[in-house]
Parts: C-alpha cells; sequence; structure tokens
C-alpha cells in the first residue's frame, strides 16, 4: 500500500506518526487488552489520557490558567447556535466579522435564534479577497461581542491581525474566532480571546470533536433557557464528560498534539514549515500565466490555497490527471469552482512539491 497526497479541506489528512501509533494500539492499548474505543469514558486508563491531551495542548497553545478548555461534540457549526446562547445572557449584542461563507454561517444562525445582531464589516461587495482594516470596523454601542472567522477555509482568505472588540464607547468586549482551518498551525496569544473555538478535522484529529476554549469569566453569561449539555459553565464543571464524550477522536487528538509537542517541535517549527509550504505554491502561481488566485497577498491562507486554471474547461481534465497522479482532492467548493489545496500541518512538503511539479508539467503541456 502507498500512501498519496491528500489535499482535502476536511477531514484532512493526518501526521502518518500518529496513524501508525494508533494501528499499533488499535487492539491492545498500552497492555490494557482493549480498544481506546471499548473503554469507559470514566476509567482512569481513559481518564489519564484525557489528561495529557488538554496537558499537551495547553502547552502548545500557551493557554492562561483562567480559560478553560473543552472538547465537545456537533462541529463548529453548533458553536454557531452555542455562542449567542451563553454569551448574550446578561444582554447586548453581538457583533460579527462577515468575510465569506463560514462567518455569515455564523451570522445567520444567531439571526435565526433571534438573537440581537450588528454587522461590524462585510466585504462580500468586494469580493471577500481582503480583511477589512481594524479602522474600518464599526462596532455597535451595546456590543456584547465581536465574532470572526480567522481563515475562511472555502476562500482561502485569512486575517493578518488580530481584531479588537472595541465599542464606540472605548469599552472592550470578548473577540470570539472561528479557527477550525488555523488552530495549531502557528503560535498564538490565547489571552486575546475571549472565546476560541475550532472543528477538530483539520489540524485537531478526525472529524467528530469540537474545541473550545473559553475564559473564565464568561462561564456564567447564558441566557435562562438553553439545552443544560449546550451550556458552556456546564460542561467545563464535567470535564468535558457531562456524557459519552467521542472518546477515540479525543484519543487521536491527544496523540496529534504530542506530534506537534515532541516530533515537529512546536507550533513555531510548525509554522516556518506551513510558510515553505504556502510560499512554494503561492509562488507555483503568481509566476504563471496559468494559474491565478484572487486573494490579496496580505490575506492569503497558508492553510487554504484556492486556485484557478486560465482556461476553465481543463478544470476536469487537470484534477483527472492530479488524481492519477496521487495527488488527491484538489477540487474547489462546490460555491466557488476552480482548484483548493489545503496544506494543513499533517500534509508533508514533499506533497506540496509534487503538486507544483505536476502544475508546471500541465501548464506545459497545455497552456
Amino acid at each position: 500500500m502507498s500512501r498519496k497526497h491528500n489535499f482535502c479541506a476536511g477531514p484532512a489528512a493526518l501526521p502518518t506518526k500518529v496513524l501508525e501509533r494508533a494501528r499499533d494500539e488499535m487492539l491492545d492499548y498500552r497492555g490494557y487488552g482493549l480498544s481506546t474505543m471499548e473503554m469507559s469514558h470514566r476509567s482512569p486508563e481513559f481518564t489519564a489520557i484525557a489528561e495529557r491531551a488538554e496537558a499537551d495542548l495547553r502547552t502548545l497553545l500557551s493557554v492562561p490558567d483562567n480559560y478553560k478548555v473543552l472538547f465537545l461534540q456537533g462541529g463548529a457549526t453548533l458553536q454557531f447556535s452555542m455562542l449567542p446562547m451563553n454569551l448574550l445572557g446578561r444582554g447586548g449584542r453581538a457583533n460579527f466579522i462577515q468575510t465569506g461563507i463560514w462567518s455569515t454561517k455564523a451570522l445567520t444562525e444567531a439571526q435565526r435564534l433571534g438573537a440581537d445582531w450588528h454587522v461590524a464589516a462585510n466585504t462580500e461587495a468586494e469580493g471577500n479577497v481582503a480583511v477589512p482594516r481594524p479602522d474600518a470596523l464599526d462596532m455597535s454601542d451595546d456590543a456584547a461581542y465581536l465574532h470572526y472567522a480567522a481563515n475562511e477555509t472555502i476562500g482561502g482568505l485569512a486575517f493578518d491581525y488580530v481584531p479588537r472588540g472595541r465599542r464606540p464607547d472605548g469599552v472592550e468586549v470578548p473577540v470570539v474566532c472561528d479557527m477550525s482551518s488555523s488552530i495549531l498551525s502557528e503560535p498564538l496569544d490565547v489571552s486575546q480571546f475571549g472565546v476560541i473555538y475550532a472543528g477538530a478535522q483539520k489540524n485537531i484529529g478526525p472529524a467528530g470533536l469540537t474545541l473550545v476554549i473559553v475564559r473564565d469569566d464568561l462561564l456564567e453569561q447564558a441566557q435562562a433557557i438553553m439545552p443544560t449539555p449546550m451550556r458552556y459553565s456546564v460542561v467545563a464543571k464535567a470535564g468535558s464528560m457531562l456524557n459519552t464524550p467521542p472518546t477515540y477522536a479525543w484519543y487521536l487528538a491527544g496523540l496529534v498534539f504530542d506530534w506537534l509537542k515532541n516530533d515537529v517541535g512546536g507550533l513555531a517549527a510548525m509554522h516556518a514549515i506551513n510558510q515553505r509550504k504556502a510560499e512554494k505554491l503561492y509562488a507555483a502561481i503568481d509566476q504563471s500565466a496559468f494559474y491565478a488566485n484572487p486573494i490579496a497577498p496580505a490575506n492569503r491562507s497558508r492553510m487554504n490555497v484556492p486556485f484557478t486554471l486560465a482556461d476553465a474547461r481543463l478544470d476536469g481534465e487537470f484534477l483527472r490527471e492530479a488524481d492519477a497522479a496521487g495527488l488527491l482532492n484538489l477540487k474547489g467548493h462546490r460555491s466557488v469552482g476552480g482548484m483548493r489545496a489545503s496544506l494543513y500541518n499533517a500534509v508533508p512538503e514533499a506533497a506540496v512539491d509534487a503538486l507544483t511539479a505536476f502544475m508546471a508539467d500541465f501548464e506545459q503541456r497545455k497552456g
């Protein structure tokens, strides 16, 4: 069996070393005579797995002591509902920066729930090719928090700064960030945020797990009427085990954290690798008249690189040949078309080298 290069946006590539370790521990986890999938989540064995995973994550991200780390279910999409219900119990308005599909979905769900909302900035009219500058944010007078997506997975648009949730009266409100496709790709100052959330299936682990990092002072602001399992405070008090968690996904996430910490050498080292990968692919696009990327250079994502061909009629042929060459899942999202290469942490630099070589060859033959 030979593994191919996987550029899928999610569920995404996992580190080979993590998969090999999971394979070796599949039937018998460290001599306990059973798989982690079969363990009680209350058992000492799984409790140790969970505690080690959280400790490694806290080390990687330098999570301050006044933040809780929650391992949840439902994907980042469920957080679109949980956030306004958990953060608007004391009144105020949810403020949103709209820069693409996922940040808009978060706003749409808040509207559906009847939450008070306000759009602080919207880049749709300009084609979502650049993020709004800090001085363009128009916060409402009664803002309770500011929500944004650090990296728009579909559009390949990334913030090059952390927005401040400053109301017109100068009061700072919590910043809430969807980091589903960028978390753990580089060092991060968690203290700049009130809440960080991320679906696991890109840089954390397999689908089925959602990570939420929430500041302690925001745990008791939930609306009076909301489902108990969706309350951050309740989940935090239960150690993310209010009910049976996705134990195997949690275990695999822990293996990824261990890989990042001990094999890669931490997030600064991971960032340097990711920077090289992205620079190689963007250079291949920019130095060609055959390929194009629409995003402003300062806001190009290092995780998701969309690109188009000069002749869209060649898209199908490009994808078929790429697939045959072992370059998988390069088709762009159905809403935007073209191509998209997701370069998450587990995608090796060799995969990018193979992709750029293929692109050059295809252009030479078809351009």
